[in-house]
């Protein structure tokens, strides 16, 4: 029976596993966004993101235990200095899975990871647009022209007659 065995293994090894999202981790905080699979995708979030809470606390212990799972020295000072003083103020969810379609190859469902606060495209507030016109006719049209050349025309004279 397989009870509470719930962890994607990837088709991989554990020391495989954990090398590959180790170095995965790792380009997603050096490049703040990478494109993989889905599968590997939820895996990598599931890595990191305990890993980016630790960062928070800026100790000699969250450093080794951030090191001991990235063994990366690039990555844990970028880890620890950028990112963590971005996310300051974040409670949680750290990194944003964007599916992108399928690979040509395999068929295998690609997406973006990225670190939330690193995407500007999102970050922009959103400008309310203006309220979109139907068309009309050219007739309905040219039949509003002149009319509306005409109105101002006999508003004019009224005007220069008052003063």
């Amino acid at each position: 029976m397989r009870h509470n065995k719930k962890f994607n293994h990837l088709g991989r090894t554990a020391s495989h596993r954990s090398a590959m999202l180790s170095n995965m981790a790792c380009s997603l905080i050096k490049h703040k966004r990478i494109t993989t699979t889905v599968a590997k995708a939820k895996a990598l979030k599931k890595f990191v993101e305990p890993l980016i809470t630790k960062s928070k606390e800026d100790t000699t212990n969250s450093r080794r235990v951030v090191f001991s799972n990235l063994q990366d020295k690039i990555a844990v000072t970028e880890l620890f200095k950028e990112i963590s003083v971005k996310i300051a103020d974040r409670p949680g969810g750290y990194t944003r899975i964007i599916k992108t379609g399928n690979r040509l190859g395999d068929n295998a469902e690609m997406c973006f990871i990225e670190l939330v606060d690193y995407n500007e495209n999102m970050a922009k507030e959103k400008v309310a647009k203006k309220a979109t016109r139907t068309r009309r006719s050219k007739k309905s049209a040219e039949a509003a022209a002149p009319a509306a050349v005409e109105a101002p025309a006999t508003e004019e004279p009224k005007a220069e007659s008052a003063e």
